[in-house]
Protein backbone atom coordinates (compact mmCIF):
# COMPACT_ATOMS: atom_id res chain seq x y z
CA UNK A 1 0.00 0.00 0.00
CA UNK A 2 1.03 3.41 -0.62
CA UNK A 3 0.49 6.14 1.37
CA UNK A 4 0.53 9.96 0.53
CA UNK A 5 0.75 12.61 3.18
CA UNK A 6 1.26 16.25 2.18
CA UNK A 7 3.21 18.39 4.48
CA UNK A 8 0.99 20.61 5.48
CA UNK A 9 -1.85 19.07 7.17
CA UNK A 10 -4.43 18.36 4.62
CA UNK A 11 -4.88 22.11 3.29
CA UNK A 12 -5.33 21.11 -0.18
CA UNK A 13 -8.10 18.78 1.00
CA UNK A 14 -5.93 15.03 0.58
CA UNK A 15 -4.60 14.09 3.83
CA UNK A 16 -4.41 10.56 3.42
CA UNK A 17 -5.02 8.27 0.12
CA UNK A 18 -4.10 4.04 0.18
CA UNK A 19 -4.33 2.78 -3.16
CA UNK A 20 -3.15 -0.77 -3.89
CA UNK A 21 -0.10 -2.31 -5.69
CA UNK A 22 -0.10 -4.46 -8.75
CA UNK A 23 1.42 -7.58 -9.60
CA UNK A 24 4.33 -6.29 -10.00
CA UNK A 25 7.00 -3.48 -9.13
CA UNK A 26 7.23 -2.50 -12.51
CA UNK A 27 3.79 -1.53 -12.79
CA UNK A 28 4.68 1.02 -10.30
CA UNK A 29 7.69 2.30 -11.92
CA UNK A 30 5.52 3.27 -14.90
CA UNK A 31 3.04 5.11 -13.27
CA UNK A 32 2.03 8.50 -13.91
CA UNK A 33 3.82 11.26 -11.79
CA UNK A 34 1.44 13.88 -9.67
CA UNK A 35 2.07 17.43 -10.40
CA UNK A 36 4.45 19.29 -7.91
CA UNK A 37 5.62 16.06 -6.45
CA UNK A 38 8.94 15.19 -5.65
CA UNK A 39 9.25 11.06 -5.81
CA UNK A 40 11.70 8.64 -4.25
CA UNK A 41 11.53 4.86 -3.89
CA UNK A 42 11.76 3.97 0.19
CA UNK A 43 11.95 0.43 0.76
CA UNK A 44 9.87 -1.24 -2.42
CA UNK A 45 7.56 1.47 -1.92
CA UNK A 46 7.21 4.95 -3.85
CA UNK A 47 6.61 7.78 -1.45
CA UNK A 48 5.56 11.04 -2.53
CA UNK A 49 7.20 14.37 -0.73
CA UNK A 50 6.01 17.65 -1.01
CA UNK A 51 3.02 17.39 -2.06
CA UNK A 52 1.55 20.82 -3.11
CA UNK A 53 -1.46 20.27 -5.43
CA UNK A 54 -4.41 18.28 -4.45
CA UNK A 55 -4.27 14.26 -5.78
CA UNK A 56 -6.68 13.46 -8.45
CA UNK A 57 -7.54 9.69 -7.44
CA UNK A 58 -8.79 8.96 -11.04
CA UNK A 59 -5.09 8.62 -12.09
CA UNK A 60 -4.29 6.46 -9.28
CA UNK A 61 -6.68 4.09 -10.14
CA UNK A 62 -4.49 1.61 -12.36
CA UNK A 63 -2.17 1.01 -9.26
CA UNK A 64 -4.98 -0.43 -7.21
CA UNK A 65 -6.65 -3.49 -9.52
CA UNK A 66 -7.15 -6.48 -7.74
CA UNK A 67 -5.84 -9.85 -8.82
CA UNK A 68 -8.10 -12.95 -10.06
CA UNK A 69 -9.31 -14.84 -7.02
CA UNK A 70 -8.96 -12.10 -4.30
CA UNK A 71 -11.30 -9.81 -2.78
CA UNK A 72 -10.04 -6.27 -1.33
CA UNK A 73 -11.52 -2.68 -0.08
CA UNK A 74 -13.54 -0.18 -1.45
CA UNK A 75 -12.52 3.20 -0.27
CA UNK A 76 -14.47 6.48 -1.47
CA UNK A 77 -13.16 10.15 -0.91
CA UNK A 78 -14.33 13.82 -1.04
CA UNK A 79 -12.80 15.28 -3.49
CA UNK A 80 -13.70 18.82 -2.25
CA UNK A 81 -11.89 21.39 -0.29
CA UNK A 82 -12.98 19.61 3.15
CA UNK A 83 -10.97 16.64 5.27
CA UNK A 84 -11.24 13.40 3.42
CA UNK A 85 -13.88 10.87 4.87
CA UNK A 86 -13.11 7.61 3.83
CA UNK A 87 -15.76 5.24 2.97
CA UNK A 88 -14.50 1.58 3.20
CA UNK A 89 -16.40 -1.00 1.65
CA UNK A 90 -15.78 -4.95 1.33
CA UNK A 91 -15.76 -6.58 -1.88
CA UNK A 92 -15.56 -10.22 -3.01
CA UNK A 93 -14.02 -11.53 -5.82
CA UNK A 94 -16.58 -14.02 -7.60
CA UNK A 95 -15.77 -17.78 -8.89
CA UNK A 96 -17.39 -20.14 -11.34
CA UNK A 97 -19.38 -22.80 -9.29
CA UNK A 98 -18.06 -26.08 -8.86
CA UNK A 99 -19.97 -29.09 -10.16
CA UNK A 100 -20.11 -31.34 -7.21
CA UNK A 101 -20.96 -28.72 -4.19
CA UNK A 102 -22.92 -29.33 -1.31
CA UNK A 103 -26.15 -28.16 -1.75
CA UNK A 104 -29.30 -28.64 0.95
CA UNK A 105 -29.47 -28.75 4.13
CA UNK A 106 -31.24 -32.51 4.96
CA UNK A 107 -30.94 -32.36 8.56
CA UNK A 108 -29.64 -30.17 11.52
CA UNK A 109 -28.58 -31.67 14.84
CA UNK A 110 -26.26 -30.94 18.09
CA UNK A 111 -22.97 -32.71 19.71
CA UNK A 112 -19.74 -31.91 21.14
CA UNK A 113 -16.27 -32.30 20.31
CA UNK A 114 -14.53 -35.48 21.62
CA UNK A 115 -10.65 -36.44 21.56
CA UNK A 116 -10.67 -40.11 20.01
CA UNK A 117 -7.25 -40.30 21.47
CA UNK A 118 -7.65 -39.04 25.23
CA UNK A 119 -5.87 -40.65 28.25
CA UNK A 120 -5.57 -39.65 32.42
CA UNK A 121 -1.76 -40.85 32.84
CA UNK A 122 -1.17 -42.49 35.90
CA UNK A 123 2.20 -44.62 37.34
CA UNK A 124 2.44 -48.68 37.38
CA UNK A 125 3.29 -48.52 41.03
CA UNK A 126 1.79 -46.60 44.45
CA UNK A 127 4.33 -43.79 45.31
CA UNK A 128 4.81 -40.26 46.78
CA UNK A 129 4.83 -38.19 43.89
CA UNK A 130 7.97 -35.66 44.25
CA UNK A 131 8.01 -33.89 41.08
CA UNK A 132 5.78 -32.80 38.28
CA UNK A 133 7.21 -31.21 35.13
CA UNK A 134 3.98 -31.08 33.17
CA UNK A 135 0.92 -27.75 33.19
CA UNK A 136 -2.25 -27.28 32.01
CA UNK A 137 -2.16 -26.32 27.99
CA UNK A 138 1.93 -27.60 27.94
CA UNK A 139 2.58 -29.97 24.84
CA UNK A 140 4.20 -33.07 25.77
CA UNK A 141 6.15 -35.43 23.28
CA UNK A 142 5.52 -39.11 23.00
CA UNK A 143 7.71 -40.72 26.00
CA UNK A 144 8.58 -37.41 27.23
CA UNK A 145 8.54 -37.98 31.73
CA UNK A 146 5.76 -36.27 33.16
CA UNK A 147 6.14 -36.69 36.79
CA UNK A 148 8.67 -38.76 39.14
CA UNK A 149 7.50 -41.19 42.21
CA UNK A 150 10.11 -41.19 45.47
CA UNK A 151 12.22 -44.18 44.56
CA UNK A 152 14.87 -44.21 47.26
CA UNK A 153 13.21 -47.75 48.51
CA UNK A 154 13.75 -49.00 45.04
CA UNK A 155 17.33 -47.65 45.05
CA UNK A 156 18.14 -49.40 48.17
CA UNK A 157 16.94 -52.74 46.54
CA UNK A 158 18.16 -51.91 43.68
CA UNK A 159 21.56 -52.25 45.22
CA UNK A 160 21.02 -55.00 47.25
CA UNK A 161 19.94 -56.87 43.81
CA UNK A 162 23.45 -56.01 42.14
CA UNK A 163 25.56 -57.08 45.62
CA UNK A 164 23.49 -60.37 45.74
CA UNK A 165 24.50 -61.28 41.77
CA UNK A 166 28.09 -60.31 42.79
CA UNK A 167 27.94 -63.05 45.68
CA UNK A 168 26.35 -65.66 43.30
CA UNK A 169 29.17 -65.09 40.70
CA UNK A 170 32.02 -65.30 43.57
CA UNK A 171 30.44 -68.63 44.61
CA UNK A 172 31.00 -70.09 41.26
CA UNK A 173 34.57 -69.14 41.31
CA UNK A 174 35.43 -70.97 44.64
CA UNK A 175 33.75 -74.20 43.24
CA UNK A 176 35.75 -73.78 40.23
CA UNK A 177 38.36 -74.09 42.21
CA UNK A 178 37.21 -77.02 44.41
CA UNK A 179 36.53 -78.98 40.72
CA UNK A 180 39.59 -78.52 40.31
CA UNK A 181 40.74 -80.10 43.62
CA UNK A 182 38.64 -82.73 43.07
CA UNK A 183 39.91 -83.41 39.50
CA UNK A 184 43.76 -83.75 40.74
CA UNK A 185 42.41 -86.22 43.49
CA UNK A 186 40.47 -88.29 41.33
CA UNK A 187 43.75 -88.85 38.82
CA UNK A 188 46.08 -88.97 41.80
CA UNK A 189 43.81 -92.09 43.21
CA UNK A 190 43.08 -93.64 39.66
CA UNK A 191 47.00 -94.07 39.34
CA UNK A 192 47.52 -95.78 42.36
CA UNK A 193 44.55 -97.98 42.00
CA UNK A 194 46.46 -99.45 38.81
CA UNK A 195 49.08 -100.41 41.21
CA UNK A 196 46.92 -101.42 44.08
CA UNK A 197 47.89 -98.62 46.15
CA UNK A 198 44.30 -97.47 46.44
CA UNK A 199 41.38 -99.22 47.01
CA UNK A 200 38.38 -99.36 44.38
CA UNK A 201 36.48 -97.28 47.46
CA UNK A 202 38.70 -94.84 47.13
CA UNK A 203 38.75 -94.21 43.47
CA UNK A 204 34.45 -94.35 43.91
CA UNK A 205 35.17 -91.47 46.77
CA UNK A 206 37.17 -89.29 44.52
CA UNK A 207 35.10 -89.60 40.81
CA UNK A 208 31.87 -88.74 42.82
CA UNK A 209 33.77 -85.82 44.15
CA UNK A 210 33.88 -84.42 40.90
CA UNK A 211 30.60 -84.88 40.00
CA UNK A 212 29.71 -83.35 42.72
CA UNK A 213 31.54 -79.90 42.69
CA UNK A 214 30.19 -80.01 38.25
CA UNK A 215 26.27 -80.40 40.12
CA UNK A 216 27.49 -77.44 42.60
CA UNK A 217 28.95 -75.11 40.04
CA UNK A 218 25.53 -75.68 37.82
CA UNK A 219 23.20 -75.04 40.37
CA UNK A 220 25.51 -71.38 41.15
CA UNK A 221 24.66 -70.46 37.89
CA UNK A 222 20.86 -70.63 37.70
CA UNK A 223 21.36 -68.65 40.96
CA UNK A 224 23.51 -66.20 39.47
CA UNK A 225 21.00 -66.04 36.47
CA UNK A 226 18.08 -65.81 39.13
CA UNK A 227 20.08 -62.77 40.35
CA UNK A 228 20.56 -61.10 37.45
CA UNK A 229 16.70 -61.55 36.06
CA UNK A 230 15.40 -60.25 39.63
CA UNK A 231 18.30 -57.30 39.12
CA UNK A 232 16.41 -56.97 35.84
CA UNK A 233 13.19 -56.65 37.63
CA UNK A 234 14.19 -54.29 40.22
CA UNK A 235 15.68 -51.95 37.33
CA UNK A 236 12.05 -52.02 35.81
CA UNK A 237 10.52 -51.27 39.35
CA UNK A 238 12.75 -47.87 39.33
CA UNK A 239 12.02 -46.91 35.91
CA UNK A 240 8.45 -46.89 36.37
CA UNK A 241 8.90 -44.44 38.86
CA UNK A 242 9.17 -42.12 35.90
CA UNK A 243 6.00 -41.73 34.45
CA UNK A 244 6.05 -40.80 30.86
CA UNK A 245 3.64 -39.73 28.10
CA UNK A 246 1.87 -42.62 25.86
CA UNK A 247 1.52 -40.46 22.91
CA UNK A 248 2.13 -36.70 22.14
CA UNK A 249 -0.67 -34.19 23.09
CA UNK A 250 -1.94 -30.77 25.08
CA UNK A 251 -2.06 -31.40 28.76
CA UNK A 252 -5.77 -30.22 29.88
CA UNK A 253 -5.89 -31.12 33.64
CA UNK A 254 -3.10 -31.55 36.15
CA UNK A 255 -4.07 -34.20 38.71
CA UNK A 256 -1.50 -34.60 41.29
CA UNK A 257 0.86 -32.47 43.37
CA UNK A 258 4.78 -33.06 44.48
CA UNK A 259 4.22 -35.10 48.08
CA UNK A 260 0.49 -36.61 47.35
CA UNK A 261 0.37 -40.19 46.96
CA UNK A 262 -0.54 -42.15 43.81
CA UNK A 263 -1.87 -45.33 42.65
CA UNK A 264 -2.84 -47.18 39.58
CA UNK A 265 -5.91 -48.30 41.37
CA UNK A 266 -8.78 -46.44 43.31
CA UNK A 267 -8.03 -46.42 47.04
CA UNK A 268 -7.76 -44.40 50.29
CA UNK A 269 -10.58 -42.74 50.34
CA UNK A 270 -9.85 -39.03 48.86
CA UNK A 271 -5.96 -39.11 49.76
CA UNK A 272 -4.59 -41.02 47.10
CA UNK A 273 -4.50 -39.90 43.48
CA UNK A 274 -5.09 -42.19 40.71
CA UNK A 275 -3.27 -40.25 37.66
CA UNK A 276 -0.98 -37.90 36.80
CA UNK A 277 -3.17 -35.80 34.54
CA UNK A 278 -5.17 -35.81 31.22
CA UNK A 279 -3.78 -35.81 27.89
CA UNK A 280 -5.21 -35.27 24.67
CA UNK A 281 -4.17 -36.01 21.04
CA UNK A 282 -5.78 -32.70 19.32
CA UNK A 283 -5.51 -34.29 16.33
CA UNK A 284 -8.16 -37.03 16.68
CA UNK A 285 -10.50 -34.59 17.82
CA UNK A 286 -14.08 -35.45 16.29
CA UNK A 287 -17.44 -34.68 16.64
CA UNK A 288 -20.04 -36.94 17.99
CA UNK A 289 -23.92 -36.26 17.87
CA UNK A 290 -26.97 -38.26 18.99
CA UNK A 291 -29.63 -37.99 15.54
CA UNK A 292 -33.35 -39.41 16.39
CA UNK A 293 -33.90 -42.89 14.86
CA UNK A 294 -36.60 -41.47 13.07
CA UNK A 295 -34.24 -39.60 10.84
CA UNK A 296 -30.64 -41.90 10.98
CA UNK A 297 -31.73 -43.06 7.34
CA UNK A 298 -31.05 -39.39 6.24
CA UNK A 299 -27.32 -39.44 7.38
CA UNK A 300 -24.60 -41.90 5.46
CA UNK A 301 -20.83 -42.70 6.04
CA UNK A 302 -18.42 -40.07 4.03
CA UNK A 303 -21.48 -37.44 3.66
CA UNK A 304 -20.43 -33.72 3.70
CA UNK A 305 -21.61 -31.68 7.04
CA UNK A 306 -20.88 -28.27 8.34
CA UNK A 307 -20.28 -27.68 11.38
CA UNK A 308 -20.45 -24.69 13.84
CA UNK A 309 -19.22 -24.10 17.41
CA UNK A 310 -21.30 -22.83 19.64
CA UNK A 311 -18.12 -20.21 20.56
CA UNK A 312 -17.82 -19.11 17.23
CA UNK A 313 -20.92 -18.75 15.37
CA UNK A 314 -20.04 -17.20 12.24
CA UNK A 315 -17.23 -20.00 11.37
CA UNK A 316 -18.50 -22.77 9.16
CA UNK A 317 -16.45 -25.72 9.25
CA UNK A 318 -16.54 -28.71 6.61
CA UNK A 319 -16.50 -32.20 8.28
CA UNK A 320 -17.47 -35.85 7.06
CA UNK A 321 -19.45 -38.57 8.51
CA UNK A 322 -16.57 -41.09 9.90
CA UNK A 323 -19.58 -43.92 10.73
CA UNK A 324 -22.97 -44.61 12.31
CA UNK A 325 -22.48 -46.52 15.88
CA UNK A 326 -24.66 -49.41 15.07
CA UNK A 327 -26.90 -49.52 18.26
CA UNK A 328 -29.52 -47.06 19.65
CA UNK A 329 -30.07 -45.81 22.87
CA UNK A 330 -33.38 -47.10 23.77
CA UNK A 331 -33.85 -44.66 26.55
CA UNK A 332 -33.45 -41.22 23.96
CA UNK A 333 -34.52 -42.86 20.41
CA UNK A 334 -31.02 -41.54 18.99
CA UNK A 335 -28.35 -43.18 17.08
CA UNK A 336 -24.96 -41.97 17.36
CA UNK A 337 -22.56 -40.57 15.01
CA UNK A 338 -19.23 -39.91 14.36
CA UNK A 339 -18.03 -36.88 12.58
CA UNK A 340 -14.59 -35.75 11.59
CA UNK A 341 -13.30 -32.21 11.08
CA UNK A 342 -11.86 -31.69 7.53
CA UNK A 343 -9.64 -28.56 8.80
CA UNK A 344 -7.87 -28.50 11.84
CA UNK A 345 -7.61 -25.18 14.07
CA UNK A 346 -6.35 -24.45 17.96
CA UNK A 347 -9.84 -22.80 18.42
CA UNK A 348 -11.40 -26.20 18.67
CA UNK A 349 -11.12 -27.68 21.82
CA UNK A 350 -12.56 -30.86 23.77
CA UNK A 351 -15.91 -30.93 24.97
CA UNK A 352 -17.38 -27.68 23.39
CA UNK A 353 -20.90 -27.71 22.34
CA UNK A 354 -21.29 -27.55 18.17
CA UNK A 355 -24.17 -27.86 15.67
CA UNK A 356 -24.17 -29.83 12.57
CA UNK A 357 -25.85 -29.77 9.20
CA UNK A 358 -25.70 -32.79 7.35
CA UNK A 359 -25.64 -31.58 3.34
CA UNK A 360 -27.39 -32.95 0.39
CA UNK A 361 -24.84 -33.49 -2.21
CA UNK A 362 -25.30 -32.24 -5.92
CA UNK A 363 -24.23 -34.99 -8.68
CA UNK A 364 -22.02 -33.76 -11.37
CA UNK A 365 -23.44 -32.98 -15.09
CA UNK A 366 -23.35 -36.49 -17.29
CA UNK A 367 -20.95 -34.69 -19.01
CA UNK A 368 -18.54 -34.47 -16.93
CA UNK A 369 -17.90 -31.10 -16.60
CA UNK A 370 -15.93 -29.78 -14.15
CA UNK A 371 -18.20 -26.30 -13.70
CA UNK A 372 -21.73 -25.52 -13.92
CA UNK A 373 -23.30 -22.65 -15.49
CA UNK A 374 -23.09 -19.61 -12.55
CA UNK A 375 -20.79 -17.85 -10.07
CA UNK A 376 -21.43 -17.94 -6.55
CA UNK A 377 -21.52 -15.23 -4.53
CA UNK A 378 -22.37 -14.35 -1.10
CA UNK A 379 -25.73 -13.84 -0.18
CA UNK A 380 -25.40 -10.76 1.37
CA UNK A 381 -23.76 -9.07 -1.33
CA UNK A 382 -27.33 -9.54 -3.85
CA UNK A 383 -30.51 -7.09 -2.62
CA UNK A 384 -34.29 -6.95 -4.02
CA UNK A 385 -35.54 -4.00 -5.66
CA UNK A 386 -39.06 -4.87 -6.17
CA UNK A 387 -39.62 -7.98 -7.91
CA UNK A 388 -35.87 -8.17 -9.42
CA UNK A 389 -32.32 -9.02 -8.04
CA UNK A 390 -29.10 -7.18 -7.43
CA UNK A 391 -25.74 -6.54 -7.30
CA UNK A 392 -23.20 -3.88 -7.30
CA UNK A 393 -19.70 -4.11 -9.26
CA UNK A 394 -16.71 -2.32 -9.08
CA UNK A 395 -15.50 -1.05 -12.69
CA UNK A 396 -12.87 1.07 -12.20
CA UNK A 397 -13.47 4.52 -10.40
CA UNK A 398 -17.19 3.47 -10.48
CA UNK A 399 -20.06 1.36 -9.03
CA UNK A 400 -22.79 -0.46 -11.06
CA UNK A 401 -25.58 -1.64 -10.33
CA UNK A 402 -26.51 -4.81 -12.34
CA UNK A 403 -29.42 -7.20 -12.31
CA UNK A 404 -28.73 -10.79 -11.57
CA UNK A 405 -30.74 -14.09 -12.30
CA UNK A 406 -30.18 -16.62 -8.76
CA UNK A 407 -30.23 -20.29 -8.45
CA UNK A 408 -29.56 -22.64 -5.22
CA UNK A 409 -28.96 -21.72 -2.52
CA UNK A 410 -25.39 -22.80 -1.58
CA UNK A 411 -24.34 -22.94 2.33
CA UNK A 412 -23.88 -18.61 2.88
CA UNK A 413 -23.39 -17.91 -0.54
CA UNK A 414 -25.80 -17.81 -3.66
CA UNK A 415 -25.55 -19.96 -7.13
CA UNK A 416 -25.76 -16.65 -10.13
CA UNK A 417 -27.21 -18.17 -13.06
CA UNK A 418 -27.15 -14.40 -15.26
CA UNK A 419 -25.47 -11.23 -14.63
CA UNK A 420 -22.38 -11.99 -13.90
CA UNK A 421 -18.89 -13.91 -14.83
CA UNK A 422 -16.39 -15.35 -12.83
CA UNK A 423 -13.15 -12.74 -11.84
CA UNK A 424 -16.01 -9.54 -11.75
CA UNK A 425 -15.89 -7.65 -8.05
CA UNK A 426 -18.87 -6.72 -6.37
CA UNK A 427 -19.32 -4.84 -3.36
CA UNK A 428 -19.93 -8.28 0.16
CA UNK A 429 -22.57 -6.82 2.06
CA UNK A 430 -24.85 -4.04 0.42
CA UNK A 431 -28.94 -4.02 0.79
CA UNK A 432 -31.29 -1.88 -1.23
CA UNK A 433 -31.13 1.40 1.05
CA UNK A 434 -27.19 1.15 1.31
CA UNK A 435 -27.12 0.70 -2.17
CA UNK A 436 -28.46 3.78 -3.39
CA UNK A 437 -25.65 5.60 -0.65
CA UNK A 438 -22.63 3.72 -2.59
CA UNK A 439 -24.27 5.09 -6.12
CA UNK A 440 -24.15 8.09 -4.80
CA UNK A 441 -21.18 8.65 -2.23
CA UNK A 442 -18.79 9.50 -5.86
CA UNK A 443 -16.67 8.52 -8.47
CA UNK A 444 -13.68 8.78 -6.83
CA UNK A 445 -12.86 4.83 -5.73
CA UNK A 446 -9.41 3.35 -4.57
CA UNK A 447 -9.51 -0.16 -4.43
CA UNK A 448 -7.23 -1.67 -1.50
CA UNK A 449 -5.65 -5.17 -1.35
Amino acid sequence: VLHFDDGDGGRHGHQRVEIALGQAEDQIAGGVRLPGADQSVVAGQRVLQDVDAAVDLSVLLPFGQLGPNRSGRVETADAGGGAAQPLALDTYTVSAASASVPANTVLNASGYVTARLQATVSSKVTGKVVEVYIEEGDFVAEGQILARLDSGLLNAQLRLGEAQLAAAESVILELDVRLREAQLNLNRTARLTEKSLASKAELDAATLAVEAYQARIARSQREVEVSARRLEVQKQQLTDTEIRAPFAGIVINKSAQPGEMISPISGGGGFTRTGIGTLVDMKSLEIEVDVNESNINRVTPGQSVTAVLNSYQDWEIPAEVITIIPTADRNKATVRVRIKFLETDDRILPDMGVKVSFLEELEAPASGDAQVAGVLVPQAAIYASGNRNFVLTVHGTELEQRQVTLGSTRGTNRLVVGGLVSGEIVIARVTSETAQEYLSAGPEIVINN
